[in-house]
């Protein structure tokens, strides 16, 4: 494994994880839950941020939420304790491996690589649905496009695509792109 740059977020002293994350020849900077995390996660571009909390709050996640939208990162949380509507939240919230009361993670380096590898795998699935929304979005745009021309222009339905294609194609811009076109200049003759 290669080494890996942490951002080691804690408040509790009870568990040592430091040793565990120096046997691991793991990079780190830690800093108490009290300090300005997101500054630091803007200053040292850590590969994961961890946590190691007594109790895991709403008020931990919603920081991590915060500072997932200035920068996604795998996460890995170890606690001692959590409620199960707290760990739902956890889940939903995108952490990518929860520790609960387990005051030796024997492997770390598994432990790392397991948050990696989920959080990897759920950024992949963000970007395919986002690219999934967006193609059924132009394709929305552009059957709407393609009715306007049928209305208008006494097309048919493989003619309206064929012009719509074509322009886009002439214009060097995307279908959904020349679809929002037609749309918009029809909103303007109405």
């Amino acid at each position: 494994m290669n080494k890996i740059n942490a951002l080691l977020v804690e408040d509790t002293v009870d568990f040592n994880l430091e040793k565990y994350l120096k046997e691991a020849d793991c990079a780190y900077f830690k800093i108490r839950q009290e300090d300005n995390i997101l500054a630091l996660l803007k200053e040292l571009s850590p590969q994961i941020i961890i946590f190691n909390v007594n109790t895991l709050t709403e008020s931990v996640l919603t920081e991590f939420q915060q500072l997932s939208t200035y920068k996604a990162l795998p996460s890995l949380i170890f606690a001692k304790a959590a409620s199960a509507q707290v760990i739902d939240l956890a889940i939903n919230a995108g952490i990518s491996e929860l520790i609960i009361n387990d005051t030796q993670p024997v492997s770390i380096n598994s432990l790392i690589n397991i948050a990696l590898s989920r959080f990897k795998y759920q950024q992949d699935l963000k970007i395919a649905l986002e690219d999934a929304l967006e193609k059924l979005e132009n394709r929305k745009l552009t059957d709407r496009a393609k009715a306007i021309l049928i209305k208008t222009q006494n097309f048919s339905e493989d003619e309206a695509y064929h012009t719509l294609r074509k322009l886009a194609m002439n214009r060097k811009i995307t279908l959904g792109e020349m679809a929002k076109n037609v749309i918009a200049m029809s909103e303007l003759f109405k």
